[in-house]
């Protein structure tokens, strides 16, 4: 085969066979296949799109591009599951939910990402934790998952590769927006991980990747459908990020919000988005009979203390503070400047522009303009205002944690800008607009 027959077929709309997709991802993976083909091939498929079959195709030899883990080794009593989020400003959904669904009987292998563009990561958050270590070797890695039932970490080198080159390449020819290479992307890289069922957080909204609901019931039905046929029980729901998720935003201040979840105090829509997910990944993986049954579970694993139990030992196994549940002041890293942003005038909050808050934390150093960039784990903003508040003029809209006080400036202004106000209280937004199964919408 030629790849350049092989693009020029996509190109001209045709439909690729598994054969040639799997001499594409071959390339990929040794270095066969130039850049600019690669780079040619994606333009083909962000234009031609891909066929449900050509995306399960797709899927399935990326994730044989590496290792693929095998937990049947370990013998688990229960299933092996997880979740994924395609991104918002102030998600650290992953945090609270892994002990929640550990502590119901689930063993969470959750693999997840830094930050890049307006929302953060996963494992920036993590990193902000003295000691904890979010790259461990496969053994703790194992012995954690085993022994806590949940733990998560980074991506390895050796989990879909060749994905992490296609990613790479597509990063900078402007087709990461493909909802079928989205698809094989993060499906690759979740399958590699070995799980039994997975549960999509589709996001949409200002703060989304996924911004409209039309393009957001795409991408849900893509991956559901892709996931099922490449035998990954796997459900999805989409979820509002018209606003902040929770009360803080910055990497030191979400697992700080983390603590006084798991503690027993919870934002309200940040509670709703977490005890879905648990419920939808319970019911999958066969713990419950109904997800009204595992909203229930979800929710006594977090009264009971036993989510927060779950969460201590994660942090202690794989290197953080014995103490950590109960001293995190101790162990989280202060901004220098901490001060209230405030109200410039009266009114109901109408609308945040979400996206414009994730990028007054990067202005701050809690994100990165560039992969190679260093953060700064401290700053960001906590105790954050909510669509649907009344304001007085000089209320607090948040508390700026910022370096200096030039940056506490430059992040109070953007966040004012951010936020619109009126004289009428708006409708608010469900919090899971919309649940996609294997059968179809319910």
């Amino acid at each position: 085969m030629l790849p350049q027959e092989i693009i020029r077929n996509k190109r001209d709309g045709k439909k690729l066979s598994d054969q040639e997709i799997a001499f594409m991802v071959q390339g990929l993976n040794d270095d066969t296949i130039s850049e600019g083909q690669v780079a040619a091939f994606a333009m083909a498929v962000f234009f031609q799109g891909m066929e449900m079959d050509e995306r399960i195709a797709l899927t399935r030899e990326m994730t044989r591009s590496g290792d693929v883990l095998d937990w049947s080794s370990l013998n688990l009593p229960g299933p092996v599951v997880d979740k994924h989020s395609t991104g918002g400003v102030g998600d650290k959904v992953s945090l609270m939910l892994a002990p929640i669904v550990a502590a119901c009987g689930g063993y969470v292998p959750m693999i997840s990402g830094r930050g890049l563009g307006h929302t953060g990561g996963t494992l920036d958050k993590l990193d902000s934790i003295s000691g904890y270590t979010t790259i461990p070797d496969n053994a703790l890695f194992r012995e954690t998952v085993r022994d806590v039932g949940c733990a998560i970490i980074g991506q390895t080198a050796r989990l879909a590769p060749a994905d992490k080159r296609f990613y790479g390449i597509r990063d900078v020819t402007a087709t990461v927006e493909s909802i079928a290479l989205i698809t094989a992307s993060i499906l690759s890289k979740k399958l590699a991980a070995g799980l039994e069922v997975l549960v999509m957080d589709v996001k949409t909204g200002s703060g989304a990747f996924a911004d409209t609901m039309e393009m957001a019931e795409e991408l849900a039905d893509s991956i559901v459908t892709v996931a099922n046929g490449a035998g990954l029980k796997t459900t999805a729901l989409i979820t509002d990020m018209d606003q902040v998720l929770g009360r803080n935003v910055g990497n030191a201040l979400e697992v700080a919000e983390t603590v006084t979840f798991l503690s027993g105090d919870q934002d309200p829509r940040l509670l709703e988005n977490v005890l879905a997910l648990a419920a939808e990944m319970l019911h999958l993986g066969g713990l419950v009979e109904t997800v009204e049954a595992g909203y229930m579970m979800a929710q006594n694993a977090l009264d009971s203390g036993a989510a927060a139990e779950h969460f201590s030992r994660m942090v202690s196994a794989l290197g953080g503070p014995d103490d950590f549940l109960e001293a995190s002041g101790n162990h989280l890293p202060s901004a220098n400047v901490i001060k209230p942003c405030l109200a410039n005038q009266t009114g109901v909050i109408t609308a945040v522009d979400t996206r414009g808050v994730g990028v007054a934390v990067i202005g701050l150093g809690g994100g990165r303009r560039r992969a190679s960039d260093e953060i700064d784990y401290s700053v960001g903003f906590s105790d954050i205002c909510h669509v649907g508040q009344d304001l007085e003029k000089d209320s607090p809209l948040a508390m700026v944690h910022a370096r200096t006080e030039e940056h506490y400036q430059q992040a109070c202004s953007e966040l004012r800008a951010a936020i619109t106000t009126g004289d009428t209280v708006p409708s608010q937004k469900e919090m899971i607009l919309k649940a996609v199964r294997n059968e179809g919408a319910i």
